[in-house]
């Protein structure tokens, strides 16, 4: 019997790909659906109403969905198990299961169980596809590759020309003590003038692959091809993905209070360092996806309830 999963959260990327990551790993069949983007607005038009047939599962993410998740999971009568990714905020017995990240508040055990970095729909397989699109596109490039994959500013902090000025310090550090090849990635939310200081720095130089934003996404290939990855602080998820790959993985520290957290969680446990232009070799912590793990505790509940995930 096919498992049918809703992966419900209010639209914001990196909500629906967390919980659109579960939902594809425990599912045959997935749904997203959209939850209204505040409380005000119930029924919202961009709000997707929750009916039946009720699915197997529900997965959602974030305090805006998680008041749906209980209703569904009351409407139904038990017959949905509801899986919330993040700190409801709320009594987490109206959840089958609460999954939360190490550095939240919220504690594990009973119902709760709390994984080391954000899920996503990140697989092995989309990487070596990536991987084979763009080899012949990095083949000029000098070994070891570098990536590097920059974000951008984040509610009260920006990401500052004097940060873009450190980052671009410690690249031309590494490029220079190892001859490295560097694949940069900025992202739309990347300042122009970060940007800007990249272009001037390496313009001209071919070991480096500067994206321009213009045509398709280095992304997943950057990540697949890379053999070490340096990743900005601002992106939970951009974090998590790189960690997910078998590549060191260092973190440019932005310094963003509300991901120090997760930053130091990581470092302590010695699955990434942070970047400063270190020329030795990250130590390689292996793939770590935190997707696995929420998916077994998911089957796991399917199994015993109807079977339906042996």
């Amino acid at each position: 019997m096919s498992v049918i999963a809703w992966a419900l959260t209010t639209g914001e990327t990196g909500m629906r790909t967390q919980a659109r990551g579960l939902a594809q790993a425990v599912a045959d069949i997935v749904i997203e659906k959209t939850a209204p983007a505040r409380r005000l607005w119930p029924w919202a038009a961009n709000a997707d109403r929750l009916a039946p047939p009720w699915p197997d599962v529900l997965i959602t993410c974030g305090r805006r969905s998680a008041a749906r998740s209980a209703a569904a999971r009351r409407a139904s009568r038990g017959r949905t198990l509801a899986v919330h990714i993040q700190d409801p905020r709320t009594a987490t017995r109206a959840f089958d299961l609460v999954i939360a990240m190490g550095h939240d508040r919220i504690a594990a055990g009973g119902n709760v169980i709390k994984v080391s970095t954000a899920l996503h729909d990140l697989t092995p397989e989309a990487l070596a596809g990536a991987g084979r699109v763009w080899a012949p596109r990095f083949a000029h490039l000098s070994r070891p590759l570098v990536g590097v994959v920059i974000g951008g500013d984040l509610k009260g902090r920006p990401f500052s020309s004097a940060d873009g000025a450190r980052l671009l310090q410690g690249l031309i550090r590494l490029r220079a003590a190892t001859g490295a090849g560097l694949a940069i990635t900025p992202s739309r939310r990347t300042p122009e003038a970060v940007k800007a200081m990249l272009r001037r720095a390496f313009a001209g130089d071919p070991g480096v692959y500067l994206w321009d934003l213009a045509g398709e996404n280095p992304y997943l290939g950057i990540l697949a091809l890379s053999d070490r990855l340096v990743v900005t602080s601002d992106s939970v998820s951009m974090v998590s993905e790189a960690l997910a790959t078998p590549h060191p993985v260092e973190i440019f520290d932005l310094g963003f209070a509300r991901h120090a957290g997760f930053v130091q969680s990581l470092v302590d446990q010695g699955l990434a360092r942070r970047f400063e232009g270190d020329p030795s070799t990250p130590i390689t912590s292996g793939p770590v996806n935190a997707t696995n793990e929420a998916a077994r505790a998911v089957r796991a509940l399917l199994q015993a309830r109807t079977g339906m995930a042996g």
